[in-house]
């Protein structure tokens, strides 16, 4: 059973890893129910980068580009520099604070409620109000406007402000449009949750008993497969209807999970 409930839970992760909803709150809500045992969120984080994999193979022509790139190509270089301003605030910051995180705000339902609706009112009034977008595609991003969204993805440390919702949002506020802004936060989760995985690891390798090791394998090996079949359609529903309707999705988990807490449930 315990088995079982690795394997929903990384279905569950790849569903919600790169949509703006936060996989993390997800994870800890859906654990809570399934009564599955997650100390620390260690299987919660590193089960991440099971999606984060399915990004690198749908993406794996732009990566490889850059990568083989970069003793020659000035581009490649350039995007190269562009992800790494984007992901400083969030390394450094997390690296200071991710334990008090993990420890003060992972398990409370309050906290993710009010993130849930706070992040879904503020993606209705960017969607709203932002003025129109100037800049179309991940290579034509300015060094600029590549750190503000990293300060935004500083946001998704805690819980239910979702690390995708917080740099498509900024990514919108610099005027991404909207598939470059998507795009984008993908490219930024890669060095992130990767750097999150081995943080992680290396803290809890002492406990990694085979049988954990086995869950954490379920649930990464899921997690991939359920992101390869998520990210593309996601792509074009934004580019073809935006973000609204998982603003009001957010909004309306908030507000269950405001009434769950009222009556307690949670």
């Amino acid at each position: 059973m315990t088995f079982l409930h690795a394997a929903l839970l990384g279905v569950l992760q790849g569903l919600t890893e790169f949509l703006p909803i936060s996989s993390t709150a997800h994870l800890i809500l859906g654990a809570r129910l399934l009564g599955y045992d997650d100390p620390g969120g260690v299987f919660t984080v590193m089960i991440q980068l099971g999606a984060v994999l399915a990004v690198v193979w749908l993406y794996r022509g732009k990566v490889l580009s850059v990568l083989t790139g970069l003793p020659s190509s000035p581009e490649a270089r350039r995007f190269a520099v562009l992800i790494l301003i984007g992901c400083l605030p969030a390394l450094v910051v997390g690296g200071l604070f991710s334990s008090y995180v993990k420890r003060v705000l992972y398990y409370s339902p309050l906290v993710i409620a009010t993130a849930f609706v706070a992040g879904g009112v503020v993606m209705l009034l960017v969607e709203r109000f932002r003025d129109r977008p100037t800049v179309s595609g991940v290579d034509a991003i300015p060094y600029r406007s590549g750190f503000v969204v990293g300060v935004c993805q500083v946001l998704a440390l805690v819980p239910g402000v979702s690390r995708s919702g917080a740099t498509i949002v900024g990514g919108l506020l610099v005027g991404l449009d909207r598939t470059t802004a998507a795009e984008f936060s993908f490219f930024l989760s890669m060095p992130i949750m990767t750097a999150a995985f081995l943080h992680d690891f290396l803290e809890a390798r002492q406990a990694l008993t085979p049988e954990r090791a086995a869950e954490i394998g379920i649930g990464f090996v899921m997690a991939f497969l359920a992101a390869l079949l998520v990210v593309r359609p996601f792509v074009r529903f934004v580019a073809r209807s935006g973000f609204a309707p998982f603003a009001w999705y957010r909004i309306a988990a908030g507000a269950v999970l405001f009434a769950a807490v009222a009556v307690g449930w949670l």
